[in-house]
Parts: C-alpha cells; structure tokens; sequence
C-alpha cells in the first residue's frame, strides 16, 4: 500500500492546533506520496530539528553572569525568564516552544519516514532504504535524546524509573489532539538505547552531503555520548573507539590552519562549520540568535553574556595544570579574540555561525540561522576520555586528553595523573565570590566518583576541557545536570565586580528540568512538578 497519510505530529496536537474532520480525509495539493526510497531519502531532510537549543542551555548555565549594571539594553523577556529558570511563557526562536514543537516535528518526519520504508517493503528491499531506515531510528534517537535531556530531569539509576519522561513517539501522529501520558525517563532511555542499536546495523553515508545526515561517523559519535550519558562506558568506548579509528589526531580540528588562513570572524565561521572540517561529524542548520550572543556585537545581546572574569576564573583563561598561571589569547593555537563594552571584555572563538535569511529583502526582514556542529571528533574524544576516568582508566583518559590539549594549545602538554591530582587538590572548591575551576560534584548513579581522589581531579579536568571546547555551543548544561553542579545567579556591577547573587540552583533543584511549554500543558500535557 502507497503512504498517502497526513502528517499530524504529536508536536501540532501538544501546541493545540485544531481542524476538522473533512479536512482531515482530503489530500493537501501540496502532499505526495511517499512511494518510492528517493521520496522517503527526501523526507528525512526534516528530521532534523529547524531550531536549535545552543541558546537555551547556554543561558541556563554558568556560562552567564548578568552584566545588566554596564549594559544598559534590557534583555528580551525570553532570556530573562531563561537564565532566572523560571516558567516562561514567551516565545521566539530560541524559546522552549520552538525547541519543543520543532524537535517533535523532526520525530514525526523520521516516524512518517519508517512507515512509509515498511510499506515498500522493509529495509531489506533494497540497500537505499536500508540506509533511509538506519538514518530514521538514530534521528529519531536523537530528537528523544535532546528533549528528554532538556524537559526532564538528568537519567540516573535511582529515582528514572519515577522520574516524569516523555511519550517516546514511535508512530507517525494521525489524530486531532490526541491526549498523551508521560512515562518515565528510564523507559525513554531504554527506548533510544533501541532505536540505536537498531539503527546503527543500517546506516552509512551515501548522501550528496554526508555531513548534514547522520551518516556513520555521527550515528557512531551519539551512540558514544548516549551511552555515556547512559553509565554504560564501556559501549560508550567502543563506539567512540569505531568513530575516531587508529588515528583520531588526524580528525582534530585543525586550529592552525584556522589561525593562519581565517582572518575575519565572518571568515573563520564558515571555515569552523564547513563540511570540509574532517573534525564536523554532523552539521545542523537551524533558526537561532546564538550566532549574535557569541559574536562581536554589542547591545541586549550582552546583558547575560560569558566575560572575561568567568574566563579566567573558571574557564579557557583560568590557570591549567601544566601551566598554573593565567591563559590569554596567546596560549592558544587558534586564538580567542575579547571585545570590550563598557568595562566588561567578553571573549569569544570565531566559531559560531551567523547567518541572516530574508524572508523580504526588499524590507530586510527575515530570521537569523545558524549552523551547529552537532557532534565532532574533539568532542568524540573528550566523551571517550570521560568514560576511562569513570572506569578508572587513567593512562588511557590522558592520552586522549593530552591529544586534545596539544590540539588546542601552543605549549607542549604532557599531563600525569600526579600532575592533574595536584593541580585540583591544591585547589579551593568554587565559591560564587572566590571562583575556581574546581566545582563540587554531586552525580547520581550511573556516576560515581571518588571525592578527593585522582578520579575527582581527573573529572575536573574532562568538565573544563569540554567547557572550553564547546563554549557557546550549549553542552555545558548537560554536564551540570549530570555531575549535580551548584549554578549561582551572580550580579556583576559598573566596575566589572561580582557583588551578589539572586538565586541558587542545587543539585536537587526541579528546575533544572525545563518546564513544558504553556501552549502543551494547555493542551493537556502533563506539566513539570515544581
């Protein structure tokens, strides 16, 4: 039987869209069927999500301190309530609505994508639909995997199998705003462990570009972060072991090349997310002001922002174990460039995308866009040496660590597990008015890590590594919701000083699950307990 069904999302049902019965038995003139593999190829382009979350998680992190005394433009009301973690009812295009529906909307395409590949036959008709198969089940994976890690509390073995979850969509959506029940976190883990298992028997790369689908080197490189995140490290090895090969410095990101032949941040944007990069596994183009945070512009855009005092307390500036002094932009291979406004300095890497699509040009209107390196070999190897320090395996952390440092930095890194030890054991444990690198930890199982031992140290070290490497690139939250980190709203005033804070999220705090957006709980989903 041809596919000759709507698509009605779960996404659109949640966000209340309504119709009526003869509209749902007439074919749109802008539908077709979905009735042969080069069809089906053509619909997994959406099953990527069009909005991207970088935004988001960044102003939920600690990567923002409110600058508000030295910038006088007014934040927008979306980020106000974004980095005050509270329930927002505003929309844009970094908004939780946006993230929501349009990663729900990805799911439905890959589910609409599956049905129709079961209809002409399986994925054992012929090789083009097996690998359209592969590329649904890990989209799909993936899609759960972002929204279960932003609108639900961090996976852990205690209390997941409780823990409020999503519906896990497996099915393209087929009614009007069909009521849904939440299941556990637990269970949307167990089902994208499913869906990746699965999908990584049929996945490959046979696509004009590569890059922007989940061809085997991205399905391989979010299978090493699932399991991670997942507490099943050894996997987590193995599919990082098969992504990176025999000689994964031969993916790293070449930050020489960046610095010699990029001289413009317009330049080096496009060079950082080109598929050239050997080191860009998968590559995601989406609606999102990112690209302006992270840029050098002034204005609103920097009223919550990253400056250069949280970059040398706590982060790429910050004192580093084989060089216990301040960075600057000159220890770097690639440099970081710092612009000031007032007498705050906000430093940045050239990296993130920057894009304007006119919708009018005429009246220069439009959206801005970016693209965002989803999965990379740096970030591949810095999962993979997580996942050693979390057995234990030391030697085998620091050679990927060494590898990643000797990347990014000019001097020649030779980390010991006796230096990184001494470094963080000498070290003071954050305070929101004494900053350091060095953040107390409170992971539940699957994490355990020994406090005041080399493990500790070592964990230190992989969380700052993976800050640095993806600034601006919205990962960071995830580590503090896994490893229970302590985020302080912190006031910065007209001389550029921390003087206070305004709230506190703790290890335990339910924010730290973001609210279900209003328009689905009107809907009738089943909100966040707060």
């Amino acid at each position: 039987m041809k596919t000759r069904k709507l698509i009605y999302i779960f996404a659109a049902a949640l966000m209340g869209l309504t119709a009526c019965d003869k509209f749902l038995d007439t074919m749109p003139d802008n539908r077709t069927e979905i009735d042969s593999s080069e069809k089906v190829a053509a619909l997994l382009g959406s099953a990527y999500s069009d909005h991207i979350y970088n935004m988001v998680t960044e102003l939920l992190s600690d990567n923002m301190d409110n600058n508000r005394a030295v910038v006088t433009a007014e934040a927008s009301r979306l980020y106000q309530a974004l980095w005050k973690w509270e329930d927002n009812t505003e929309t844009g295009n970094d908004s939780e609505e946006n993230i929501w529906s349009s990663f729900w909307m990805a799911i439905g395409s890959a589910n609409q994508a599956l049905e129709a590949i079961e209809e002409l036959g399986g994925a054992s008709a012929d090789p083009s639909l097996a690998a359209s198969y592969g590329e649904a089940l890990i989209a799909r994976a993936y899609a759960h995997f972002i929204l279960v890690n932003i609108f639900c509390l961090q996976y852990n073995e205690e209390t997941s199998a409780t823990d409020q979850g999503l519906p896990y969509m497996d099915k393209p959506e087929q009614g009007l705003n069909p009521q849904y029940e939440r299941s556990n976190v637990a269970e949307v883990y167990r089902r994208i462990d499913e869906d990746i298992q699965e999908g990584l028997k049929y996945v490959g790369d046979d696509y004009a570009v590569p890059k922007y689908h989940f061809n085997r080197q991205a399905a391989l490189a979010f299978a090493a972060r699932f399991y991670l995140y997942y507490g099943q490290y050894e996997k987590a090895i193995q599919y990082a072991n098969e992504c990176l090969g025999s000689a994964p410095k031969t993916l790293l990101r070449d930050y020489a090349d960046l610095q010699a032949n990029y001289s413009t941040i317009a330049t080096a944007r496009l060079a950082y997310n080109s598929t050239d990069q050997k080191a860009n596994f998968l590559l995601i183009t989406g609606y999102s002001n990112v690209g302006l945070f992270w840029g050098n512009y002034s204005g609103s855009n920097k009223h919550y922002a990253f400056t250069e005092y949280i970059a040398q307390t706590e982060s790429f500036f910050a004192p580093v174990p084989w060089s216990n002094t301040l960075q600057t932009d000159a220890s770097f291979i690639w440099r970081p460039r710092t612009y000031p406004v007032g007498m705050l300095r906000y430093p940045i890497f050239w990296k993130i995308d920057y894009e304007f699509e006119y919708t009018d040009p005429v009246a220069g209107i439009g959206y801005r866009r970016t693209v965002y390196p989803c999965f990379t070999a740096d970030q591949t190897l810095l999962d993979r040496a997580e996942a050693y320090i979390l057995l234990k395996r030391y030697d085998e952390a620091l050679e990927d660590l060494n590898l990643w440092a000797n990347n990014m930095y000019v001097e020649d890194v030779n980390m010991t597990v006796d230096m990184v030890h001494t470094f963080y054991s000498n070290m003071e444990y954050y305070a929101w008015d004494a900053p350091t690198q060095k953040k107390a930890l409170a992971p539940k199982k699957p994490i355990v890590v020994d406090l005041g031992t080399e493990q500790e140290s070592m964990i230190h070290l992989v969380l700052n590594c993976r800050r640095t490497e993806t600034m601006g690139q919205g990962m960071r939250w995830f580590d503090i919701k896994r490893y229970g980190i302590t985020v302080y709203r912190r006031e910065v005033n007209s001389n550029a000083d921390v003087v206070g804070i305004t709230d506190t999220l703790g290890p335990d705090d339910l924010r730290r699950a973001v609210q279900i957006p209003l328009k689905a709980r009107d809907a009738g989903f089943e909100g966040n307990k707060r």
